[in-house]
């Protein structure tokens, strides 16, 4: 398989599902991030005979899809009534995927607001256990994505953006459905940067690399490659010698800009691991 077959594209809400397929299928693309949060992909439009078609056109071209969730669902929740609505979000997505015969779902660890980082870690710890034990009853991969920092001084932070934070959760996860979605840019973001992660994590969990280019130390950007500093050549030796195995995902600009980051990358790789 040459590079560039192994990266997909994150559909998220830049077209509608079928769509995003069409395109994949003219591109040879095999692997599709999906939102289903807002129209015209919201899970309330997914109806039997829609979904029929999806996973039609998916089987017939050899396309494998998960659900990506909203990082704006905390999933650290606390409160009364609003903690209820998130258990019903992510197992609502969950089942959701299963119908569309999707294999995996990227979650996050959610986020905290400075003073109560113990609290919300908990919180958001136990949701991901609790959601784990429906995914193992669903046979689908639950992909924890490390997220981005913020700045100091901002109010509200993301857990899981450094490499303590997110080995916090996968040290204490340890049922077989949590995977990693190791987001490349948002490493870069942090002073361990993406070298540290892929020596301070079992690449062995990680199923899904996403991808966009941003600069090192810098704010929460998603360019299109060459358009910031991250260096993807020694990105794609780094994870071939620690054994990654898994996919890629384009996550920025257009379904055009990734489709053409998409050739870039796949040059890029076979590359660097043909340098290797």
């Amino acid at each position: 398989m040459s590079f560039i077959e192994r990266i997909g594209v994150d559909v998220g809400r830049r077209a509608r599902i079928e769509d995003g397929i069409q395109q994949a299928i003219a591109h040879g693309i095999r692997y599709l991030d999906l939102k289903i949060d807002v129209a015209p992909n919201n899970v309330e439009s997914l109806t039997d005979e829609r979904i029929a078609g999806i996973r039609r056109m998916c089987d017939e071209h050899g396309i494998r899809i998960g659900i990506h969730t909203m990082s704006a669902v905390n999933v650290a929740e606390v409160a009364p009534h609003v903690r209820d609505g998130v258990d019903r979000y992510l197992l609502g997505h969950l089942e959701a995927c299963k119908r569309l015969g999707g294999e995996w779902m990227v979650v996050h660890a959610g986020y905290h607001f400075t003073s109560d980082v113990e609290m919300r870690r908990e919180a958001g710890l136990a949701r991901l256990q609790w959601l784990a034990g429906h995914a193992e009853r669903l046979g689908i991969d639950l992909r924890l994505e490390n997220m981005n920092w913020e700045p100091d001084d901002a109010e509200v932070h993301y857990l899981a953006h450094n490499l303590e934070e997110t080995r916090y959760y996968f040290d204490r996860l340890t049922s077989p459905r949590i995977r990693w979605a190791f987001t490349a840019n948002h490493a870069h973001l942090v002073p361990e940067g993406i070298e540290g992660f892929i020596a301070g994590l079992d690449v062995g969990r990680c199923d899904e690399v996403r991808l966009a280019d941003c600069w090192r130390n810098g704010k929460e950007v998603h360019l299109r490659p060459g358009e910031g500093d991250l260096d993807f050549g020694r990105l794609f030796r780094l994870l071939d010698e620690a054994g990654f195995k898994g996919h890629y995902i384009n996550a920025f600009g257009s379904m055009q800009d990734m489709i053409e980051g998409r050739e870039r990358l796949g040059r890029m790789g076979d590359a660097a691991l043909q340098a290797a």
